[in-house]
């Protein structure tokens, strides 16, 4: 795909995927949500992890409610179930690692799309705002599903019905997110936290996401023999053989992610 609201690089196994409407806060309009989806997808076939980050002093302002004629015309129920809903399962559904580095705002969908990632990590100037309520709509793009399993109904409940800004850190401390770090240190935090998951156990990497996701729709019996069904994978792979190998030798795993 030639892209026209992306930058898309690989290197070392990291497939970076930055969004590229600096001037509009990163907004989503149809022709990025359909990038996103596409090349999600297309780096989850060869990438070990996926980055999705953001240029400029946004990571990703929500909607582009400049992306049609109007607001009043927008088919919202459309728009949620054939355009967001692709471009979030590809981020769920990815068979490899997934890290939302959040530069800087997260607002509306855009605050969604990061949190559908397995790891946000967030410089601490960025915030996270479920500004839906802000023009009377209810948080979307997963966020109804996502905010109350990561902070709680309590927390979830508030922020959407009174659509207050989320710091990075209050973010963090809420469990919302994975970390927040200082700016400063940021770019190269998240690259390095990259870098760790592209020299991983790939396979390993695929089951966690499998069970974790998958354990908010099981019972505890349910959940006990999928997760002996993927660690009975697992336990076939040439990384836990590596693994074992390099434990028993006292050395650095050197894992293929196979």
């Amino acid at each position: 795909m030639d892209y026209q609201t992306l930058v898309c690089d690989t290197q070392n196994g990291v497939a970076t995927i930055t969004l590229n409407r600096a001037e509009k806060m990163n907004a989503l309009s149809t022709q990025m949500r359909a990038e996103i989806a596409y090349a999600v997808s297309e780096a989850g076939k060869t990438a070990r992890v996926v980055v999705l980050t953001g240029a400029g002093r946004a990571f990703c302002s929500g909607q582009d409610l400049g992306d049609r004629v109007s607001a009043a015309n927008l088919d919202l129920e459309r728009t949620l179930r054939d355009e967001y809903a692709p471009m979030l399962r590809s981020i769920t559904d990815c068979p490899v690692p997934t890290i939302a580095a959040v530069n800087g705002a997260a607002a509306g969908a855009g605050a969604n799309l990061a949190l559908a990632a397995d790891v946000v990590i967030a410089a601490e100037s960025a915030y996270f705002l479920q500004a839906f309520a802000r023009i009377g709509l209810i948080p979307d793009a997963g966020g109804t599903y996502v905010l109350p399993r990561t902070m709680g109904t309590a927390k979830a409940m508030g922020a959407a019905l009174f659509a207050d800004k989320i710091t990075a850190r209050q973010a963090d401390h809420w469990g919302m997110i994975w970390e927040a770090v200082p700016d400063s240190e940021f770019d190269a935090h998240w690259k390095a936290r990259a870098a760790h998951l592209a020299q991983g156990p790939t396979a390993a990497y695929t089951a966690i996401k499998k069970v974790i996701r998958g354990s908010w729709d099981n019972s505890m019996e349910e959940q006990l023999t999928f997760e002996a069904k993927q660690q009975g994978h697992c336990g076939k792979s040439r990384d836990f053989k590596e693994g074992v190998l390099a434990f028993t030798e006292k050395r650095r795993a050197s894992f293929e992610g196979r």
